[in-house]
């Protein structure tokens, strides 16, 4: 069983339509009621954005948990980058969220805050990578442009407004409204940087450019399937032209379970880094927040953060 230590709990209490309040107090009883997982606990609610990043990057614990979707998780990560390395809480996840795809790429049980919590204190601990772009803001799951941005951003914008729809129905049903947007694609030239330091070059026109550090994105959908993040390296998925919208619906669709390999519209790549420019300001979402900017450098940064994966 682990001890977590000094605990600092950062929770999202409007997560997933307000089921976020069931999961603090979920999380508060197994504190009360089993002292000897943690020496001591005391938890923050947030208001607003930015809040989760500004808590975490003044915690002085052990360890940080984090109760809500991707976007808190996110918040946290950039947080916790700002504290040096020897000082870096490691990080702990509670996923109550839409989207939960860092909890499917590190195991968690979603939206069951008692069984995460259970893998928690029976898990162990590993680092894991990070990406970095602009040298400004860290992700931990995605940085996409393009047509799978868009939907990202548009499921964030439909959720505010209330829709019942979650999850993989609301990522397609997105996808589906906002299609026409791949007609014309974003023209891009990049570069990068592969695993044993050869430097590539390439011209193309996007409907969809991920960059992942893990395998899915828009809650399951697995664009890059055998992303790890712990190889040190990012995992890309790019097209290299646009097809008509009959082939761009059939590929969106294989990709729900990784399926989308065979397409000749895509390139795959493993890198350390790459820089890309694209000529129009295309649609950009980083682990679900917005980016805007038509020219991106990103890294990896390699073990940047501990990671408490699931037992």
């Amino acid at each position: 069983m682990n001890n977590l230590g000094a605990l600092l709990v950062i929770a999202n209490p409007v997560a997933r339509s307000g089921t976020g309040e069931e999961a603090i107090s979920v999380v508060r009883d197994m504190f009360d009621c089993h002292p000897e997982i943690s020496n001591d606990y005391r938890v923050l609610l947030t208001e607003a954005q930015g809040d989760a990043q500004t808590m975490a990057a003044s915690a002085e614990c052990d360890t940080v948990l984090a109760v809500g979707g991707d976007g808190i998780i996110h918040e946290v990560v950039n947080g916790l980058m700002e504290i040096p390395e020897n000082r870096r809480p490691r990080l702990v996840v509670v996923p109550v969220g839409t989207g939960n795809d860092f909890a499917r790429t590190l195991g968690m049980r979603r939206n069951d805050p008692a069984t995460a919590l259970r893998q928690i204190i029976c898990g162990h601990e590993q680092a894991i990578d990070l990406g970095l772009v602009d040298e400004t803001t860290y992700f931990m799951q995605t940085l996409s442009f393009g047509l799978d941005a868009a939907i990202a951003l548009d499921t964030t914008t439909r959720r505010a407004q209330g829709t019942s729809q979650k999850g993989t129905a609301l990522f397609a049903s997105s996808g589906v409204k906002i299609m026409s947007q791949a007609k014309r694609g974003w023209s891009y030239r990049v570069s990068a940087e592969d695993a044993l330091g050869v430097q590539s070059a390439a011209e193309g026109c996007a409907v969809v450019f991920a960059i992942q550090n893990g395998p899915t994105y828009g809650a399951g959908f697995r664009i890059t399937p055998n992303a790890s993040p712990s190889d040190g390296l990012l995992d890309v998925c790019r097209s290299v032209d646009v097809p008509r919208i009959p082939m761009t619906l059939f590929v969106f669709g294989m990709a729900r379970r990784g399926h989308h390999g065979f397409s000749r519209h895509l390139a795959f790549e493993q890198v350390k880094s790459l820089e890309v420019e694209f000529e129009s300001e295309p649609p950009t979402q980083i682990d679900g927040e917005a980016l805007h900017g038509k020219r991106h450098g990103v890294r990896v940064v390699p073990q940047a953060l501990r990671i408490v994966f699931p037992g």
